[in-house]
This record gives C-alpha cells, sequence and structure tokens, in this order.
C-alpha cells in the first residue's frame, strides 16, 4: 500500500483578518469567532486536534493531537479560486478581475451575439434575490440572467425548464472561452434553478474555472505518477488539470461520505478535498447558527474519519479565505486560515506558528512525497512536524482537556425528570475521543447515561482499545465537585476495558484518577462466563 495524503479545505473558514484586511474592506472579519460562541457549535475532534491551540485564536487544550499552524495568503485576493491555487503552490501577485459595477458593454454585447440569448441584470447580486428579481422575466423572455459579486466570478442564471442543463453548461462553457486574458475571471458559473416563483436554486451548480497559469501540487505529484483524487468542486476549481479523478458531492456531508470511501480504499497519492456550504450555504446568507451547526456536523464526521488513517497517512485540514456570516457583508473576508496536520507520525502538539503562505502545504505534501516542489513559494514544515525514526506521538490529551471536554458535552444532556445532566469523554489508545450526555425518557429504563453513549458510539464505530474516561455531571446550573458512574456503567466499562483503566472524575474545578478495579472491584465479566 502507498503513502496517502487527505486536504480537506472547510470552504472560507476563516480565523481573524490579516493585518493587510482593511484594503479589502474586512477590519474586524473573525469567522471562526462569530460562530464558536453560538450553542449550535460543538467541535470536539477540532479542538482535540489543536484548533483553538492556532495563534490568536485561544481556548485550546493542553495537549492538541496534532501539529497546527496560523497560514497568512500571499495572493492578491480573498476568492476561492486564487486561495486554492496558492494551497496547491500557486501564488497570485495580481488579483483576478472583479466587476462592482457590472461586466463592460462590450463583453455583454459579445456574449449575446455568441449565445443568441439576451442578457438580464448585469451588476453584482445574491444568487437567491437575484432568481427571485429577474426569474420571472427570464422564464417570459428566455433572456439569461448574468450577474457577480465582490468575487471574481461570471454566474449564469437559468430555469431548467426554460434552458436545459446541458444547454446552460454549453453557454458556460462559450463564455469561458471568451472570458480571457483582461477579462479572465477566476470562475464562470452554471446556477439553474427550478420551480414556481420565488424559485430553487438546484444542485446543478457547475464552475468552469480558469486553468491555473503555472503548475500546481496536482501537476507535479501526476507527473510523478501518484494519484490525485478530487472530492468537492477541487476538479471545476483546477479546470480539471492534473486530476486523476472527480468525484461530484450534494453537500458537506455528502463530501465526507465521500472522503471516508477514499480512506476505505488503496491509492498512492493525494485526495483533495472541499467542503462548500461552509461558504456558499451559510457565509455568504450571513447565517450564524447555520454555519455553527455545520462545523458540528463536519466535526462528528471527522470524528469517523480518524480512525480509517493508516499509519503512514497525513491529514491536513485547512480553509482558503473567510465569509464572516456575522459582518454586514455578505462577501468573503481576508483572513488568516487555519491548518491542523495530523497522523501517526506526527508529534502532537507542534505549534508551527504563523507562517507567510498558503503554499507552505504544497510544499509539504510534496517532500513528503519526495517530489521537488519546482517555483512553489511554500516552505515545507514536515521536517518539524514528524517524530524521531516514526516513533509515534505519546502524548494525549490530559485529564483537564478531557473534563473540559465532558464539561461541554453536559450542555447537551436531555435530562427533563432528574435534572442531573452528565457529560462523558472517553479517551481511547490511538488518542481519539467519543462522547456522550445522558438522555433520559419518560418511562425510567429506557434512558441511557452519557458514559455509555460515549462507549457505545465508539464500540459501534469498531473500537475497542480504551485508555481513559472524563466524567462531569450534577444537578442543572450547579458545578458538582464529583460524578460517580452507576452500576450498570461500570459493568459495561468491565466488558471493554482492563481493571487498569482510568476514570477521571470531578470537574473543571478539580478532579482525581481512579483505576476501574477501585470502582468495581470482584468485577463480573465475559471470562467468567
Amino acid at each position: 500500500m502507498g503513502k496517502r495524503v487527505f486536504i480537506i479545505v472547510m470552504d472560507s473558514m476563516g480565523i481573524g483578518e490579516l493585518p493587510d484586511a482593511g484594503l479589502f474592506g474586512d477590519e474586524g472579519s473573525n469567522t471562526l469567532g462569530a460562530i464558536r460562541d453560538h450553542e449550535n457549535f460543538f467541535c470536539p475532534t477540532l479542538k482535540s486536534l489543536g484548533l483553538f491551540n492556532i495563534e490568536g485564536v485561544g481556548g485550546g487544550v493542553q495537549h492538541p493531537l496534532g501539529s497546527f499552524a496560523r497560514l497568512a495568503e500571499k495572493s492578491m485576493g480573498k476568492d476561492t479560486t486564487i486561495g486554492h491555487w496558492e494551497i496547491a503552490g500557486l501564488i497570485s501577485p495580481k488579483p483576478l478581475p472583479t466587476y462592482p459595477d457590472g461586466f463592460p458593454d462590450d463583453v455583454i454585447r459579445e456574449f449575446e451575439e455568441r449565445t443568441g440569448r439576451k442578457v438580464l441584470c448585469n451588476k453584482p447580486y445574491s444568487g437567491t434575490d437575484v432568481i427571485r428579481d429577474y426569474g420571472r422575466e427570464h422564464v417570459e423572455t428566455g433572456a439569461l440572467i448574468v450577474y457577480t459579486s465582490a468575487d471574481s466570478v461570471f454566474q449564469i442564471a437559468a430555469h431548467e425548464d426554460v434552458v436545459p442543463v446541458p444547454e446552460l453548461y454549453k453557454i458556460c462553457e462559450t463564455a469561458r472561452e471568451m472570458l480571457q486574458g483582461e477579462h479572465g475571471v477566476g470562475r464562470v458559473i452554471a446556477r439553474p434553478f427550478t420551480g414556481e416563483w420565488p424559485y430553487t436554486r438546484t444542485a446543478n451548480r457547475h464552475d468552469f474555472s480558469l486553468v491555473p497559469p503555472g503548475d500546481t501540487m496536482l501537476d507535479l505529484l501526476n507527473e510523478a505518477g501518484y494519484d490525485t483524487l478530487s472530492v468537492g468542486k477541487i476538479y471545476d476549481i483546477f479546470a480539471g488539470k492534473s486530476v486523476s479523478e472527480m468525484n461530484r458531492i450534494k453537500n458537506n456531508h455528502d463530501g465526507m461520505l465521500k472522503t471516508l470511501e477514499m480512506a476505505d480504499r488503496d491509492f498512492n497519492g493525494l485526495c483533495f478535498v472541499n467542503l462548500v456550504d461552509f461558504d456558499m450555504v451559510y457565509g455568504h446568507r450571513n447565517d450564524v447558527a447555520g454555519y455553527a451547526r455545520a462545523m458540528t456536523e463536519f466535526d462528528r464526521d471527522l470524528s469517523a474519519l480518524l480512525p480509517k488513517l493508516r499509519d503512514e497517512d497525513l491529514l491536513i485540514i485547512t480553509a482558503d479565505h473567510g465569509c464572516d456570516p456575522a459582518t454586514p457583508s455578505t462577501d468573503h473576508s481576508r483572513e488568516y486560515v487555519p491548518m491542523l496536520l495530523y497522523g501517526k507520525h506526527i508529534k502532537a502538539g507542534t505549534d508551527l506558528k504563523t507562517r507567510g503562505t498558503f503554499a507552505d502545504i504544497s510544499a509539504t505534501v510534496l517532500a513528503y512525497f519526495g517530489v521537488s516542489p519546482g517555483d512553489s513559494g511554500g516552505t515545507e514544515f514536515l521536517s518539524e512536524s514528524v517524530t524521531e525514526a516514526g516513533k509515534l506521538p505519546e502524548s494525549a490529551l490530559s485529564d483537564d482537556d478531557l473534563m473540559q471536554i465532558a464539561e461541554e458535552m453536559r450542555k447537551r444532556s436531555y435530562a427533563p425528570y432528574s435534572h442531573y445532566t452528565v457529560g462523558a469523554a472517553l479517551l481511547t489508545t490511538e488518542g481519539k475521543v467519543y462522547t456522550g450526555c445522558n438522555i433520559e425518557n419518560a418511562a425510567f429504563t429506557p434512558t441511557v447515561c452519557a458514559e455509555r453513549t460515549a462507549f457505545f458510539k465508539a464500540v459501534s464505530e469498531g473500537e475497542r482499545n480504551f485508555a481513559k474516561l472524563a466524567i462531569a455531571g450534577g444537578r442543572e446550573g450547579e458545578t458538582s465537585d464529583f460524578c460517580s458512574p452507576c452500576g450498570v456503567c461500570r459493568q459495561v466499562m468491565a466488558e471493554f476495558c482492563a481493571p487498569d483503566f482510568i476514570l477521571v472524575l470531578g470537574s473543571v474545578r478539580g478532579h482525581k484518577e481512579y483505576r476501574l478495579s477501585e470502582v468495581l472491584p470482584f468485577m463480573f465479566t465475559n471470562k467468567e462466563l
């Protein structure tokens, strides 16, 4: 089996304004900061990997499981295309053209002549608002709705009953052919919609990107004989150049399901993933609650990916720009982005500081595969992150870290009868964390404790080796100094854990370790059967 690298781009997950944010009108933008305190946000997996240990973020754990860094964008832009190109090692010193007043008359005239259809709108617009305001006229006349945004895009919206999707794609290809050079926008985007007014956009969006003007990480890996698999709109962003396999997705969750499928496969090379819902569905619509919920869903899917990673695999989690849903703007924001690096041979807790370009990711991936980075402006950080002689990292989450996660899980408890809330954080010997909260029922027999919830989640994912369990509990609104597992939960632990399995009991104010044999002496296990 070959080496594998997974890069997951959380599209638009910025972590704070860049020093030059003022040039882009983005002072004060912080996408993660806008959602992290929302009740829908709960990301213990990302937290355990080191997301909140990154410089400028705050609230990290004592012993993160991954290496981490804050990346600044060196390219002059804040859009998806330039951001991904830089991740792949291609820095853009000039921004792609944008059209705050709409496209020039000569561009629209040539487009109408080539397509045989008139144009409506031709100004910056929200994708949902534009079909509301121009959709009826489009349906009546057949004229195409052309609009743009603060990004370098030429977007074409059409009703699928008026302009069938294949025809819309051909129209976009025509636009892509003519929009080169001075008017070489980053993307021409097909935006089909359907139904009756006020209409609904469909999942048949398709991006027709500008071909990267130089070699990227994908080109160099492809030339060296490595697989280059794409999930989501990676294929579109790079105009299909040097992508050996394309996998389209319906949404973020579908993207992660496709990534899980990739993790079960034998391949030798890169799996490059883009999760666009963060940006398209929530960031641009200023939906703080939705963005927070989407991050929680991603964190849950991410927890399912980690156990599938093999000894030689690398996982890199990053972003391409920001899109702060809490600012008045609905456009992208010029922000730092996170970088989390995880693998069995990666030094846990390595702070790779703030780095000057996204291209450091490309340089690191190419270094891992032994491929020359060519003219890439990036600097690899693999040599700073790998353990000596491939030795597995020994550090893991501390008791304080686990207790903090357990306390956060208490907030999710459903205890309307006893009003006694409990959260649990179960650490495996591989460093993965499974969480649980107590869930009561009007009939007490079906009630499930937090501890068993965490164990059942882990066991259902194939886990069998556990290191310790933190338990936090108490009456609603109170912080108890001690919460002991019930007898049923102790019996479940006896089924799956050795007598020296560690229980961390207490609270964030103070806690103590106990061995399972201390809280359940004379255990009756499957050995007695």
